[in-house]
């Protein structure tokens, strides 16, 4: 069983229902376990600035797809939710990104494991503290990983949804 982790993002309204759809999607494959999500962050946007801002999220899943056999189902699922990619980090109903699979390392054009900029993204990196922030990437942990992001990447990115542990109650504060 292969383990990895997914970057899901929507700006199009209505934003949290693809980050659900794309879920549900990815549970109907049987040869897919969502193991577990992040909270839902409300990001603002990378590259492309006239845009709406973004809901990100991270996922945790198990599979015995290869890689590959991952990325195309993921691109699957974009398509069916009419994922158009006019505008290079332009607005999008959804964005799946497959940051990590299992500890491998590639690079060949088609895909690249880790996300080859994961570490410097706040909106990337804060949800997959969520799930698993001891995990190392690049030889340090997730944790260090945020904590060594620029002020002004942190500031960006501020909880919308709570999804994962216990509930709370009050203004949601990084």
């Amino acid at each position: 069983m292969n383990t990895a982790f997914i970057a899901l993002g929507s700006n199009i309204d209505p934003r949290e229902k693809y980050l659900e759809e794309a879920i549900l999607f990815l549970r109907e494959h049987h040869d897919i376990q969502v193991e577990s999500e992040s909270d839902i962050y409300e990001t603002e946007p990378v590259g492309y600035k006239n845009q709406a801002r973004f809901l990100n999220m991270v996922i945790k899943v198990t599979t015995e797809l290869t890689p590959y056999e991952l990325l195309s189902y993921c691109q699957d699922i974009e398509g069916k939710l009419n994922r158009k990619r006019e505008i290079r980090f332009g607005p999008r109903t959804i964005d799946l990104d497959i940051l990590l699979y299992n500890q491998e390392n590639m690079n060949d054009g088609k895909l690249t494991i880790p996300h080859p900029r994961m570490h410097q993204r706040a909106f990337v990196l804060i949800p997959l503290s969520d799930i698993q922030a001891d995990l190392k990437v690049n030889g340090q942990t997730v944790k260090e990983l945020v904590e060594a992001l620029p002020e002004k990447e942190n500031k960006g990115v501020a909880k919308w949804k709570q999804r994962s542990g216990e509930e709370e109650f009050g203004p949601f504060v990084n």
